[in-house]
C-alpha cells in the first residue's frame, strides 16, 4: 500500500495573497500546502480521499494518471470543489468516476453541482456514479475502507481506517465508540490546525493528546493553517513518533 500526501493545507485563515507571515513568504517547499487531500494507491487501485479546489493541479503535480474511485469526508468546499475535473479520467476510461459519500455530502454536491446531475447529459459534463456511504466498511477495488464517524464542530465527518493506517481531518471530537476502531493502528494521520483554539479542529496539543491516546508507531499531522508555524520550527517540537506531514510526502506499507 503506498498513501500519498496531495495537500496539507487549509483555506482557514488570512489568504496566502495577503499575508506577509514567515510561514506565508518561507522558501521550504514543506511550508507550501494545498488543500488537504491523500491518493491510495495498491498496484491495482488508485482512490483519492476528497477533490478540493486544487485537485487539478495535484493530479498534475503528481502525475495520477488514472484513478478508480473519489472517497469523500464531507461537504465542504476546500475538500469538494474541484469535483468538476475529474471529467478527464472520464475521458481516459470513458466511463463514469465512482464517487462514495454519505447521502447528506451527496446532496450537497447535487446542490453545488447541479449540470453533473442533471437528467440531459450535455457533452463535455463530469460524469459520476454515486455510492452511498455510512459507518459499514466497504471495498473499491482490493482496497478495504472503515468509516470513522468524527465531529468538525456539529457537522459529523468520515476518516478512514485502511489496514493499519488511519486518516482523519477536520475533527475536534471524536467519541469513545469510533475511537474503538483505531485500535492496533500503526499510522495515524489527523489534523492539527494550529496552536489556539479553535471551534472545529484540532489545536496542536489537542491533537498531540489524541495521538497519545491512540498510540500509533508514527503520527503525521495534516490539515494545517499558515498559523501553526513554519515546518521546520514546529518540527522541534513534536515528540519523537510524531511529524508534520508536507505535499508530496509517501507513505508505503
Amino acid at each position: 500500500m503506498r498513501v500519498v500526501f496531495l495537500g496539507t493545507g487549509t483555506s482557514q485563515g488570512v489568504p496566502v495573497i495577503a499575508c506577509k507571515c514567515d510561514v506565508c513568504t518561507s522558501l521550504d517547499e514543506k511550508d507550501k500546502r494545498l488543500r488537504t487531500s491523500i491518493l491510495i494507491c495498491t498496484p491495482q487501485t488508485q482512490v483519492v480521499i476528497d477533490t478540493g479546489p486544487d485537485f487539478r493541479q495535484q493530479m498534475l503535480k503528481f502525475n495520477v494518471n488514472s484513478l478508480d474511485a473519489v472517497v469523500f469526508t464531507h461537504e465542504h468546499k476546500d475538500h469538494t470543489a474541484g469535483l468538476d475535473d475529474i471529467r478527464a479520467y472520464n475521458a481516459i476510461v470513458n466511463q463514469p468516476m465512482p464517487i462514495y459519500a454519505h447521502q447528506r455530502v451527496i446532496n450537497s454536491l447535487k446542490g453545488e453541482f447541479p449540470y453533473i446531475f442533471h437528467q440531459t447529459n450535455y457533452p463535455g459534463v463530469p460524469r459520476i456514479y454515486t455510492h452511498e456511504i455510512n459507518l459499514t466498511p466497504f471495498q473499491i477495488g482490493d482496497i478495504n475502507l472503515i468509516p470513522v464517524e468524527v465531529m468538525h464542530h456539529k457537522l459529523p465527518v468520515l476518516g478512514f481506517r485502511v489496514g493499519n493506517f488511519t486518516y482523519i481531518t477536520d475533527a475536534n471530537f471524536i467519541s469513545d465508540l469510533e475511537i474503538d476502531k483505531l485500535k492496533g493502528t500503526e499510522i495515524l494521520v489527523v489534523n492539527g490546525l494550529q496552536k489556539e483554539s479553535h471551534l472545529s479542529h484540532f489545536t496542536l496539543a489537542e491533537a498531540l493528546n489524541f495521538i497519545k491516546k491512540i498510540n500509533p508507531k508514527k503520527a503525521y499531522l495534516t490539515h494545517i493553517s499558515h498559523r501553526l508555524g513554519k515546518h521546520k520550527v514546529v518540527s522541534e517540537e513534536l515528540p519523537e513518533n510524531v511529524e508534520i506531514a508536507y505535499d508530496g510526502l509517501e507513505l508505503n506499507f
